[in-house]
C-alpha cells in the first residue's frame, strides 16, 4: 500500500527521462519481477524498451517525492490511430487478427504495457492512474479499447479455470472478435461451461483482467502464448459506447473536472 506523505500526479512524457523512467519502471515488473525478456531489453541500464516507445504515448502516474529517474512509479502505453498509422501497424498485430476492429472504421486505443510498483498497487495509485486514463479516452473522443493483458507463465494448466471462464462469459461478439495468431494459438475453452468454478477463476484471474470485466469489457479469441515474455496473453477489448450507466457517469465526472471518490 501507498504511504500516506506520497504526494501522486498523472501525465503524459514528455522528455527523455520521463521515457527513460518508465521503461526502467517495467524493467523492475516485467523483468525483475515477472521474468520476461526481449531483443531490446537493456539489462546493463535496466531498460525494458522496443521498438514502439518512440511512437506510444506514455501516460505516467509520478510520486513527486521521489528523485528524478525513479520518479514513475505507474505507467501506460497508449497507442491512438494516429500513432498506429504512422508506424504501420499496432503491438497487437503481432499477435491477433485485428481486421474485425479495424472494419469497424470506429475511433480505437491500443493500451500496453500496465505497470505499478508493487509498493504503489492499490489505493489512490491505481485510483489516479485509472482517473488520467479516463481523462485521455474522453479527450480524444475514443470509442473502443483493445489491448494484451497477461497472466504470468506459460503452464497452461494452472490456468484452464480462469482462461475458460473467461471464454465462456466474456467472449467478444463476432464482429469484434479478433483471433489469436494460429502459429501460437491456446484455445480457452479447456473447460466445459458446466465444469468451472467460479471462485477459483476469479482467484487466477490478474487484477487488470478483473477491473475491464467490471467495466464491460470482453475478450478475443483464443490465448497467446508469449514464452520470451513468459506470459499467457488474452485481448482486452471494450466498448465504450457501451459501458454501463455506472462507470460512464463515472467518466463523465472526470470531464466536467468534479470529485469522484467512488471505486468498483
Amino acid at each position: 500500500m501507498s504511504e500516506p506523505n506520497i504526494v501522486y500526479e498523472t501525465r503524459l512524457a514528455h522528455s527523455e527521462a520521463d521515457l527513460r523512467a518508465a521503461q526502467r519502471l517495467r524493467y523492475e515488473v516485467f523483468v525483475e519481477e515477472l521474468g520476461g525478456n526481449g531483443p531490446l531489453v537493456d539489462h546493463a541500464e535496466r531498460l525494458e524498451r522496443d521498438e514502439f516507445d518512440d511512437v506510444y504515448d506514455h501516460l505516467l502516474l509520478i510520486d513527486r517525492t521521489r528523485p528524478e529517474g525513479e520518479h514513475v512509479v505507474g505507467a501506460y502505453r497508449l497507442l491512438p490511430p494516429e500513432g498506429a498509422a504512422a508506424f504501420g501497424r499496432y503491438y497487437c498485430d503481432s499477435e491477433y487478427d485485428l481486421e474485425p476492429l479495424k472494419k469497424t472504421a470506429r475511433k480505437m486505443l491500443e493500451l500496453g504495457r500496465s505497470c505499478v510498483l508493487p509498493e504503489h498497487r492499490g489505493g489512490a495509485a491505481m485510483l489516479m492512474l485509472w482517473n488520467g486514463l479516463a481523462d485521455y479516452i474522453l479527450g480524444r473522443e475514443i470509442e473502443l479499447l483493445f489491448g494484451v493483458a497477461s497472466f504470468h507463465g506459460t503452464d497452461i494448466g494452472a490456468l484452464r479455470q480462469p482462461l475458460a471462464w473467461l471464454h465462456h462469459h466474456h467472449l467478444a461478439p463476432p464482429e469484434l472478435r479478433a483471433r489469436a495468431r494460429a502459429e501460437h494459438f491456446q484455445p480457452m475453452d479447456l473447460l466445459p461451461a458446466a465444469g468451472l468454478d467460479r471462485r477459483a477463476a476469479m482467484a487466477g484471474m490478474p487484477n487488470l483482467i478483473k477491473a475491464y470485466l467490471r467495466l464491460g469489457g470482453f475478450v478475443g479469441e483464443g490465448a497467446f502464448i508469449d514464452r520470451p515474455f513468459n506470459t499467457t496473453d488474452v485481448l482486452l477489448l471494450m466498448d465504450t459506447q457501451a459501458m454501463s450507466q455506472k462507470h460512464r457517469s463515472f467518466y463523465t465526472r472526470r470531464v466536467e473536472g468534479k470529485e469522484t471518490e467512488g471505486r468498483d
